[in-house]
């Protein structure tokens, strides 16, 4: 079984060229999310993804798949329309 990928806050420091010290207060704020085991944090990757999509991971799919149905929506709202439309020419 494949385990998501996990960083240390010293790994997440360098990726997001900032101090250790910022990446354990933005962990003690709950801005990152993090899982302490033992003495170590352990950040996995889908926390730090808003850096890179401006989203959460979860957030971001989300809306792709609220754009991947974006014209069904519409498609639909039209339909309901017209029927209503229809209905209240029927009175």
């Amino acid at each position: 079984m494949l385990q998501p990928r996990t960083y240390t806050p010293e790994q997440v420091a360098e990726i997001l060229q900032l101090s250790k010290n910022t990446i354990y207060e933005l962990i003690g704020r709950g801005e990152i999310i993090a899982k302490k085991i033992g003495k170590v944090y352990r950040i996995p990757a889908s926390s730090i993804s808003f850096v890179f999509t401006g989203m959460d991971e979860d957030i971001l799919k989300a809306q792709k798949s609220d754009e991947a149905a974006l014209d069904k929506v519409n498609e639909t709202i039209r339909d309901v329309r017209q029927k209503l439309w229809q209905k209240s020419r029927s009175f």
